[in-house]
């Protein structure tokens, strides 16, 4: 062999070697983490034996003989699967992030401290009941005894291994029940309803006269799309859905505050209108089963691992003290099922999206601020946050009787005119009781149990389902919701004044909009108007989802009660419908355009088209091109850049009523002179536009587009995956899938025009609970069940989800063991 040919293949046999080494202690050390399954093992503190079966999806499903032990074993197993996560987020939630990751994470520590989400959780647990803060504790001894039988960092996971490299001096502390209770917070954040809009709309005043700002925010359409409750008013103090309300006028919009941006978000989408939720209910009179059927898939920002942890926890007894046989989703970091069922009851959540959070603009001098005429003292607290590799960093976090100051940590949100500051005043920040509202939901087995938990759910507020094995079905509207003195919440609002504070007590349970067995047989929950504000009072909010995704899920209910009795597979159907809302009214503005050229060959798609965003579809690719390019040009023009259109069925209605006015001042192009465009122009444009685009990426032969080509997901791990670092994102990413739906489609996989086709919202899980059968309910999650990368349970059901798939949703004794690929007994 020539000299430079053995000279190569030397260096390849040292470098192949190397590869080999590296790859085996790779492989070992993400195998050291791997949690045990099978066989038995010693859980000092049980009392009793604890059964963990697992089915080939590491799904596992827990038999303790007291609640206990039952939720010391779901800390156990939590820790097991998702340690890391669970860590990672207690950080998050505490402001503390920079312990971990650095001077990098500083700005979100200061935004969390001030909020002060693990200050409130701590004082929360004071008033939860007693059985709660037995759970609680419960849970984080399993979570502890886990963490104490694997000190090394390679036996946790293999994110504390790349966290070494970093930080080698970390090390996790021991689990608390604040620390559960703190999650509970970032959920009510991720849902927190219209904080985003309130600045949307100062921020567009800024460039726009209001009347203009008020085009971009239309009403709900109650004549096309119907709300939730369509029956029922208050009546003697209470909701009554047999009641029929007496008109009111309704109350003028509050007047324009100063431009402001956005909190920053830590845990959901930037997105903030891809988050909603899909959730419906039927009766047994309209099932093939004659036993209710009940569907819920929460649309969140995908994450990996999933947000959710599907178990089963069950008491092989049920009795006083030991009530629960629960099957469902869960949050790794908190015991009990979020959402799932009982062996009698049903439930499912959707975001209620109710006005829970108002900014006001205040008048701070030195340290006081000014109210109703006096100069009151700012409440101070110092706030000093651990920076890894640096110097800790003290803030001082100022409040006003509205809530802390956020401009003074949050660069982004400053105020002008009057106003030097702003203060975020949010129902979570005040202490409540849901984590009492889980438990209470996790041994309900009827109606009123179901209620009477739905009362202590009190942040985030949501819509929640409900179906029983008696075949009542029912929907009940929870939460903590402000009434305000004067204004409706849509704008950042002077706190000076106290003519816009919130009364000392929000809405009473019983007056919040109820109903059970409605006639028509089925309750749709999409985040659409709770009920029409003539019928009820106080105001909710302003700013719900426009009711395209809930009316298809209605039309799709009823086009199948046409032919017969609902099954699940009628249920999963709807799911995956990718039917698009506004393509019925845009496609046919876009048909009256003189067009030309290649755009004009594109434009032909549309004609055959059947509106769904399916994979292969070519039709979907180009509209959705064309619904982007419609958006940019004419909007962002207009807007600053905070303020501009991400898509979505807001936007929907904006644009189904500028269609009705080509000379509308949208229109126009401000960046242009001597030229104002009218509605053709900007439509024709935008199918030029997108027609090249398109052909830019995928091809000049438009038949061969496909909509799976631009619209797909990448599974980005929280923490590591983004550190910006390739070969350690390699290893907790995964990904890309292609998907098929849309923004507003019940299959809503959501996106931002701003940014491309990317998906940045998913139904995070699905579920169909079958309340004749238990067992022949189905489910899926994002992921897996595992925390763990390169473990066969990490992303297992990525692909099924993708393709719309269920697993089976397993819940009685004899299948989960029939089903069990693992059995784990833990002992005293």
């Amino acid at each position: 062999m020539p000299w430079p040919l053995r000279w190569f293949a030397r260096v390849l046999t040292v470098l192949l070697s190397l590869a080999l080494v590296l790859a085996g202690v790779l492989v070992v050390t993400v195998r050291t983490s791997f949690p045990q399954v099978d066989g038995s093992l010693r859980l000092p503190g049980l009392s009793g034996n604890v059964e963990i079966y697992r089915d080939k999806s590491g799904i596992p499903h827990i038999y303790a003989d007291s609640a206990a032990d039952l939720f010391m074993a779901q800390g156990f197993v939590h820790a097991q699967d998702r340690f890391f996560e669970m860590d990672f987020r207690r950080h998050m939630t505490a402001g503390r992030l920079s312990e971990l990751f650095g001077a990098a994470t500083l700005k979100t520590d200061k935004a969390l401290r001030t909020m002060g989400w693990r200050r409130v959780a701590e004082q929360e647990l004071g008033g939860l009941a007693q059985e709660t803060r037995a759970n609680l504790n419960a849970y984080a001894k399993g979570v502890n005894t886990w963490l104490a039988a694997n000190p090394n960092a390679s036996d946790r996971s293999l994110e504390y291994s790349v966290l070494k490299l970093q930080n080698g001096a970390y090390q996790p502390e021991k689990w608390t029940a604040a620390d559960s209770v703190a999650w509970l917070k970032a959920m009510a954040w991720d849902l927190r309803s219209n904080v985003e809009s309130e600045i949307d709309r100062a921020l567009a005043l800024t460039k726009l006269p209001k009347e203009r700002v008020d085009q971009l925010h239309p009403g709900y359409p109650y004549d096309r799309h119907s709300p939730i409750v369509t029956q029922g008013a208050l009546a003697k103090g209470r909701f009554d859905q047999e009641a029929e309300p007496r008109r009111r006028a309704g109350r003028l919009l509050t007047q324009a505050a100063e431009a402001l941006d956005a909190v920053p978000d830590t845990m959901s989408t930037e997105d903030r209108e891809g988050v909603g939720s899909n959730s419906w209910v039927v009766s047994g009179a309209n099932t093939a089963t004659g036993k209710p059927l009940l569907a819920n898939d929460p649309h969140l920002a995908p994450q990996m691992p999933s947000v959710w942890y599907q178990a089963g926890l069950h008491c092989r007894k049920l009795t006083e003290e030991c009530p629960y046989d629960v099957t469902g989703f869960t949050f790794s970091g908190v015991p009990g099922v979020i959402i799932g069922h009982t062996d009698k009851i049903s439930w499912g959540f959707t975001n209620l999206g109710p006005d829970v959070a108002d900014l006001f603009l205040e008048q701070v001098e030195g340290d006081t601020y000014l109210y109703r005429g006096e100069r009151l003292k700012l409440a101070t607290r110092k706030e000093q946050i651990k920076v890894a590799g640096g110097d800790p960093v003290t803030i001082t976090v100022r409040s006003t009787r509205h809530g802390p100051l956020i401009n003074e940590v949050i660069e982004t949100a400053r105020p002008s005119g009057e106003a030097n500051a702003v203060a975020l005043q949010w129902t979570a920040l005040t202490p409540g009781r849901t984590a009492d509202a889980v438990f209470e939901l996790n041994r309900a087995s009827d109606w009123e149990q179901f209620k009477a938990a739905a009362a202590l759910f009190e942040v985030p507020a949501q819509n929640l389902i409900y179906a029983d094995t008696s075949g009542k079905i029912g929907y009940q509207a929870p939460g903590r919701i402000p009434v305000r003195e004067n204004g409706d919440g849509t704008w950042p609002v002077p706190g000076w004044t106290g003519e816009y504070d919130w009364k000392p007590e929000p809405i009473p349970f019983d007056r919040l909009p109820s109903v059970e067995d409605p006639a028509d047989g089925f309750i749709v929950t999409a985040n659409n108007a709770v009920i029409d504000p003539a019928r009820y009072r106080p105001l909710l909010t302003r700013d719900w989802a426009y009711g395209y995704r809930s009316e298809r899920i209605r039309d799709l209910i009823e086009e199948a009660l046409g032919k017969g009795p609902i099954d699940a597979a009628a249920m999963a159907r709807v799911q995956q419908d990718t039917y698009n809302g506004f393509a019925e009214t845009l496609i046919p503005a876009l048909m009256q355009v003189d067009l030309a050229g290649p755009g004009g060959r594109a434009r032909q798609l549309l004609k055959t088209w059947d509106r769904r965003e399916d994979l292969d579809s070519a039709a979907a690719a180009y509209f959705n091109a064309v619904w982007r390019q419609v958006l940019v040009l004419t909007f962002n023009d207009d807007l600053p850049e905070q303020a501009r259109p991400a898509g979505g069925d807001r936007w929907y209605e904006v644009v189904r009523r500028l269609l009705a006015a080509p000379g509308d001042p949208f229109w126009d192009d401000v960046t242009t002179k001597n030229r104002k465009e009218t509605r053709d122009d900007i439509l024709r444009q935008a199918m030029a536009s997108a027609h090249q685009e398109l052909a830019d990426r995928l091809g000049d032969d438009v038949t061969s587009w496909r909509w799976g080509d631009l619209h797909q997901l990448e599974l980005v791990n929280g923490s590591l995956g983004t550190s910006g670092l390739a070969p350690v994102e390699a290893l907790f990413n995964r990904g890309p899938l292609s998907v098929p739906g849309g923004k507003d489609a019940v299959n809503a996989t959501g996106w931002n025009v701003q940014r491309g086709y990317e998906i940045t919202a998913v139904p995070s899980m699905r579920m169909i609970v079958d309340l004749s059968d238990l067992d022949k309910s189905q489910w899926i999650n994002l992921t897996g069940a595992s925390g763990h990368a390169f473990h066969d349970n990490y992303v297992d059901q990525a692909e099924a989800w993708a393709r719309g798939d269920l697993l089976p949703m397993l819940s009685t004794r004899e299948a989960v063991k029939k089903a069990a690929v693992h059995t784990l007994r833990l002992n005293p």
